[in-house]
C-alpha cells in the first residue's frame, strides 16, 4: 500500500498549467513570471510542484517566505532564481550567498547586519518598500527611501538587485480600495524615479501580484509574484476573475462507521448538537490534527454519493460526524469528498474557508503532514508526498 486512504489530498499538475497559462495572457508584455511557492506551494507539496512548474513551464522565478524553504529548493535541484520575501538571520547570509539566493532587505539596518554578516560571496538581495501595506519595508517619502538604498547599494557585500512592494487590497474592486492600490504604485515607482536621479538603477522593479497581474497589470513591473491563482484559488472569492481558476488540489477522506441515532441523543464533544428525530450517521476519518477546521462543527458540508451530507456535533482531533439519513446507501470504507466534486456537486476550498470564517489559503496551507499527497499528471499518478 503506497499510502493509507484515510485522509488524503490529491494534486494533479496539470492543473497549475491551465493556471500559469491563463494568468500570463493578462500580463503587460515585458512582465516575466514568479511564482510563489512558500509554505511547501501552499500545501500542494512543493517536491513535486516546483520541479513541475520549471522543468515543464518554464518557470525561471520562485520565491518564499524563509531561508528553510529556499535551501530545500535548492536541495531539490531548482536552478532558477529564488527570492527570500521574509526574515532570514543575519548569521545565515553567507549561506544564501552560496546558493545564489535572493534575501529581502527589510530596512536599512536589517540590511547593515546582512552585510556585517557576509563572507565571501557577496549576497544578492531586494529592498522591500512599504507603500501602504505597513509588514515590512524601507519607509518615508520617495527620496528618503531612495537615498536610503543608494547607502545600500554601495554597501559591500550586498548586490541590490530589485525591489518590491506589496499591495494591501489588490484583490478589491471597491473604487476606494482601487484608488489606495493605485497610490502605493504611484509611490513605488517614484522612489525607482528618485533612485535613477541618483544614478542607480535597479535589475527588477516588481509589485504585481496574483490579484493585481489580473486587474491592474502595469508593465513597469518587471515581475509578477502569481500565489493563490496558481493553486486555482480566488484571490477574493466575491471578486470575479476573467477567467476560472481550476483548484489543484482535492481533499478526500473514508468513512469508518455508520449508526442509526434516535431523537434525543447527542452527537460529539460539548453535547452541542441533539437530534430532534431518528437520524443516520457517519464518522469521517479527518479532524482538525489534519487541518481540517474545528469551526466547521455543526456547520461545514461534504459529498457522498454525489451527494451533500451536513457535519454535525464538534470536529473532532481525527473524526467528525455527518447527517447521511437522506443518503441510505452510504457505508463503511465509502470515500468523503471534502473538497472536490461528486457527481454534480462540488466543494472548494473557498467553500471551506467561508464555513469557517477564514480564507482558501489557509485551509490548503493548514492540511497537516500526516495528510499525504497523491500527485498526479495528465491522469497518472507521480508519487506520494509527504510535507
Amino acid at each position: 500500500m503506497d499510502f493509507l486512504k484515510r485522509t488524503w489530498a490529491e494534486v494533479h499538475l496539470d492543473r497549475l498549467a491551465v493556471n500559469v497559462n491563463n494568468y500570463k495572457s493578462h500580463l503587460a508584455e515585458g512582465t516575466e513570471l514568479l511564482c510563489v511557492v512558500k509554505a511547501s506551494c501552499y500545501g500542494h507539496a512543493d517536491l513535486a510542484v516546483c520541479p513541475y512548474l520549471e522543468k515543464q513551464l518554464g518557470v525561471s522565478w520562485f520565491a518564499v517566505s524563509n531561508a528553510d524553504e529556499a535551501l530545500r529548493l535548492r536541495n531539490m535541484g531548482i536552478s532558477g532564481e529564488i527570492l527570500v520575501l521574509g526574515y532570514t538571520p543575519p548569521e545565515a547570509a553567507s549561506d544564501l550567498a552560496e546558493h545564489n539566493i535572493i534575501q529581502t532587505i527589510t530596512d536599512e539596518a536589517y540590511a547593515e547586519d546582512l552585510n556585517a554578516c557576509v563572507s565571501g560571496t557577496p549576497l544578492r538581495c531586494h529592498a522591500a518598500i512599504d507603500t501602504g501595506m505597513t509588514r515590512i519595508g524601507l519607509r518615508g517619502e520617495p527620496a528618503e527611501i531612495a537615498a536610503a538604498l543608494y547607502r545600500i547599494y554601495d554597501m559591500d557585500d550586498l548586490l541590490l538587485d530589485g525591489m518590491f512592494t506589496h499591495y494591501a487590497v489588490a484583490d478589491s474592486l471597491d473604487p476606494d480600495c482601487v484608488a489606495y492600490t493605485a497610490a502605493q504604485t504611484e509611490k513605488f515607482f517614484a522612489v525607482r524615479d528618485e533612485l535613477e536621479k541618483l544614478g542607480t538603477q535597479l535589475r527588477q522593479y516588481h509589485c504585481l501580484n496574483s490579484a493585481a497581474g489580473v486587474y491592474a497589470p502595469d508593465s513597469r513591473s518587471t515581475l509578477a509574484r502569481l500565489g493563490i491563482i496558481l493553486y486555482g484559488l480566488y484571490p477574493d472569492p466575491a471578486v470575479p476573475l476573467p477567467f476560472e481558476p481550476v483548484p489543484v488540489m482535492e481533499l478526500y477522506s473514508t468513512v469508518s462507521q455508520v449508526k442509526r441515532i434516535e431523537a434525543g441523543e447527542c452527537v460529539s464533544y460539548g453535547r452541542t448538537f441533539r437530534a430532534e428525530k431518528p437520524m443516520l450517521l457517519a464518522t469521517v476519518t479527518c479532524g482538525y490534527a489534519d487541518g481540517y477546521p474545528r469551526a466547521l462543527s455543526n456547520k461545514g458540508e461534504v459529498l457522498i454519493h454525489g451527494k451533500r451530507a451536513r457535519i454535525v456535533g464538534r470536529v473532532c482531533m481525527d473524526q467528525f460526524m455527518i447527517d447521511v439519513t437522506h443518503i441510505p446507501e452510504t457505508k463503511p470504507h465509502d470515500t468523503v469528498t471534502l473538497i472536490g466534486i461528486d457527481g454534480e456537486e462540488r466543494i472548494t476550498a473557498d467553500d471551506v474557508a467561508a464555513w469557517a470564517g477564514t480564507i482558501g489559503y489557509e485551509i490548503t496551507c493548514g492540511l497537516t503532514s500526516r495528510v499525504p499527497r497523491v500527485v498526479y499528471r495528465d491522469g497518472t499518478r507521480q508519487g506520494v508526498y509527504k510535507i
